[in-house]
């Protein structure tokens, strides 16, 4: 028994470290390495190069790394990268063996130097910079499979060496995000620091910018060494402070959402002479609400036309398709095109109407005694459908409702009928048996 209850114990310890390896293994990341070509000049812009290189990811600074690079990677491209928090672990960054889809990775060496935004220059008031800042120091961008996380990591090696620290990693596991209008939306950052590295307790900033279309605002701007925001704040833009501070998380929190917030966010965290970012994309998306005039529709004579409008509005973003449709008494639906389509209004909360109107010609378009007349919209919100009941005269068949009502009607004449009828014979009978007795 006692040979058993080990047995157990050592093969349920073998599991748990089993799961554990397989939950922590980290990648080996294929990626660009993009830097500027020396001995060029004269030109506007720099020319650079593009390299292969390897990223052999581990929590562990102490872990040996045997694997070879393959053939077509310079061996001196192939980089240690250690990473104790683990963020360059996560599996969508760890696609199958044997797949076609690939993270997408890029490296480019980064020269540290202290910021003038106002919000980050109190991290650098100092007139010395640290010793600790001269070594090799790289910017990695990632982005995992499916869109479903975005990396930024600022990397030190010591001079001429190929083993890699992180020092500091911004992630956002929300790289594309879609919100109703007046909803709550929240766009995920959070960031690392490296508690071993001396800049780690020098103090951060955090910022985010808008962009759309070339146009581009501030939304907020945090100094978290003086624990002051930015004089300039969008209205209903928040951070959550005790988790920055306590957590490093650097989420944005739009209060309300409005047509306005869609485009992209870019989360940007500033260390003394250090700065990561990672961008963020968020869509508005607003279904039309539909209606139609004139409802109920007027009935329909034969020969004549009658029109229908279908009016779409309250919706985000811009494209929409309408189309009509009808369902006879048969049951049976059938297309009838998109009828005569107006160009796009917005409106003052920034979101659009437009409008189809549908001719209908009984004769040509043969509705026989009528039906259902439908407006779709398709939208990226989803599919919204409006319907109205057609009734063609004298083509119409009377439902059963209408058929009782009439047999009811009929019954009620057909009585009333005979009851005058016998009356007027009663009333006849008795004058002619009182002129009778007076003959007599």
């Amino acid at each position: 028994m006692t040979n058993f209850s080990t047995i157990y114990k050592l093969s349920l310890v073998a599991v748990v470290c089993f799961i554990k390896a397989c939950s922590s293994s980290c990648p080996v990341l294929e990626c660009w390495l993009v830097q500027e070509k020396t001995g060029r000049g004269g030109g506007l812009a720099a020319a650079t190069s593009q390299e292969k290189s390897l990223l052999h990811i581990r929590t562990d600074r102490h872990t040996a790394e045997t694997q070879q690079a393959p053939s077509n990677i310079d061996p001196d491209r192939a980089y240690f990268i250690s990473d104790p928090a683990a963020t360059l672990c996560h599996r969508s960054l760890n696609p199958p063996r044997g797949s076609v889809e690939k993270p997408q990775c890029e490296i480019n060496p980064f020269l540290p130097q202290p910021s003038t935004l106002k919000w980050v220059a109190p991290l650098t008031d100092s007139a010395s910079s640290p010793i600790n800042l001269q070594a090799d120091w790289f910017s990695t961008a990632l982005q995992g499979l499916n869109g479903e996380l975005a990396i930024s990591t600022i990397t030190r090696a010591p001079t001429a060496t190929k083993e890699h620290d992180v020092i500091l990693s911004v992630t956002t596991k929300t790289v594309s995000v879609q919100s109703r209008l007046g909803e709550p939306v929240l766009l995920d950052c959070g960031f690392w620091v490296d508690p071993s590295s001396p800049l780690s307790g020098s103090g951060f900033a955090v910022e985010w910018r808008y962009q759309f279309r070339g146009d581009g605002r501030l939304v907020l701007a945090y100094d978290g060494k003086t624990d002051r925001l930015a004089d300039v704040q969008e209205e209903g833009a928040t951070l959550d402070f005790e988790g920055l501070h306590q957590k490093g998380n650097a989420s944005l929190i739009l209060l309300e959402a409005k047509v306005r917030h869609s485009g992209m966010y870019i989360c940007t965290v500033y260390l003394p002479y250090l700065v990561a970012q990672v961008a963020l994309e968020l869509e508005i998306v607003e279904p039309p609400s539909l209606s139609l005039h004139p409802s109920p529709l007027p009935l329909a004579v034969p020969g004549r036309n009658l029109t229908v409008q279908c009016e779409a509005s309250g919706f985000a973003p811009l494209s929409l398709e309408l189309s009509w449709e009808f369902k006879g008494t048969d049951g049976k639906s059938r297309p009838l095109g998109s009828g005569s389509v107006t160009g796009h209004r917005q409106a003052w909360d920034g979101t659009y109407s437009q409008s189809t109107r549908l001719e209908l010609d009984t004769t040509k378009l043969d509705l026989g005694p009528g039906g259902e007349v439908t407006c779709v919209a398709v939208h990226l919100g989803g599919t919204r459908r409006a319907s109205v009941t057609l009734n063609v005269v004298g083509l119409s068949t009377p439902s059963i409702e209408d058929s009782m009502a009439m047999v009811g009607v009929a019954l009620v004449l057909y009585g009333l009928i005979k009851f005058v009828s016998w009356t007027f014979t009663s009333s006849g009978s008795d004058e002619a048996g009182q002129q009778d007795k007076k003959d007599k």
